[in-house]
């Protein structure tokens, strides 16, 4: 058998849907690291020096290589990577 790590990094209230969608399309868990932080290209906002973003999770998935691609693909659909630009990443290795 062979086996791909998925990482997504997720708003944290999108985590909960990611896991769902990432369940139907044949995941059969994760690990969950919370409260990550990041910045992308365009600097972070900041008020009095108090960041204002948002807090991310970090979702591991160790899946089955024939899966991997459909998973990804809902991951990116639920959580809307390619609708809404900063709201998170997902990549395999």
């Amino acid at each position: 058998m062979q086996f791909k790590l998925l990482i997504a990094f997720v708003d944290d209230d999108k985590t909960r849907s990611v896991m769902q969608a990432a369940r139907e399309a044949g995941a059969t868990g994760a690990t969950i690291i919370g409260n990550a932080r990041g910045e992308g290209v365009t600097p972070t906002k900041s008020f009095f020096g108090l960041s204002l973003e948002s807090q991310r999770d970090v979702v591991l998935f160790l899946v089955e290589s024939h899966l991997s691609r459909h998973i990804l693909e809902r991951i990116g659909e639920v959580a809307q990577f390619d609708d809404k630009p900063g709201t998170g990443i997902a990549v395999q290795l």
